[in-house]
């Protein structure tokens, strides 16, 4: 079941719908369905579509400081979610950052409530990958990089083994008192999921998003740069990742 919601979505992504109506075209011997095929592609692989896919998605969340969103909050637990880690080869078996918004976005909030006069809890979450099973989970590895910055061994914990969003909520809510507040971190466009799964646990939600996709209209609009017009693997990518979200929240009602 693991495998089939992640295998499933692909068939309804750009490449898939692509590759479905060139199948299509092929047994019915016309060429709109290629025709088709070509428009998709070119459309979700402009940057401009990605962009605006990602504006959608994020919001209604800004870039904030954790000062800003805690003001005079008392979290029991700052709850960073996994974003991935690259397997680096060579005999050191190393693992790499994937993105690392959402860890030092964890740091900046368990900081600011230390600051504060509070004694949180900081929480990673153990996201772990069966095809990758000597991969240890990231919670693990990311709580250890943590007590290397400074942070006391007290006071930063992993979860168990997760695999999903869902997994995170439910090991987070069973080691916290029923009805804690947890302050949230992740990244802007997994937010809302995130935070509908975490209340479904029972908990009350601080989002603290991170790892903004979309760009700031105070850097330039996107419309005015005509790159952006023209279609790119990397824009195909991150349009397939802005859909993968938008289906993710439908299959969980999480919008």
């Amino acid at each position: 079941m693991f495998l089939f919601s992640k295998i499933l979505p692909l068939l309804l992504l750009p490449l898939g719908v692509a590759m479905l109506l060139l199948v299509w075209g092929g047994i019915r011997g016309s060429r709109w369905p290629g025709i088709s095929a070509l428009a998709v592609l070119w459309i979700f692989a402009t940057p401009l579509t990605s962009e605006t896919l990602w504006r959608w998605l994020e919001q209604p969340y800004q870039r904030r400081t954790a000062a800003a969103v805690l003001q005079n909050a008392r979290p029991a637990a700052v709850v960073v979610l996994g974003t991935g880690r690259h397997a680096a080869p060579g005999p050191a078996r190393t693992s790499e950052w994937i993105d690392a918004d959402r860890f030092f976005g964890g740091l900046e909030a368990f900081a600011q409530l230390q600051m504060q006069g509070g004694f949180p809890q900081l929480i990673f979450t153990g996201g772990w990958w069966p095809t990758q099973p000597d991969l240890p989970p990231e919670g693990d590895v990311l709580r250890e990089r943590a007590m290397a910055l400074g942070v006391p061994a007290e006071a930063v914990v992993s979860t168990a083994k997760v695999r999903n969003t869902a997994d995170e909520a439910r090991e987070v809510a069973g080691m916290l008192p029923a009805g804690s507040t947890v302050m949230l971190v992740t990244s802007a466009f997994h937010m809302p999921r995130a935070r509908r799964l975490f209340e479904r646990q029972g908990l009350t939600v601080l989002p603290f998003a991170v790892d903004f996709q979309a760009s700031g209209a105070w850097a330039g609009h996107p419309l005015r740069d005509p790159l952006n017009y023209l279609p790119t693997a990397d824009g195909l990518k991150s349009s397939s990742r802005a859909l993968r979200e938008a289906i993710g929240r439908t299959l969980y009602r999480a919008w």
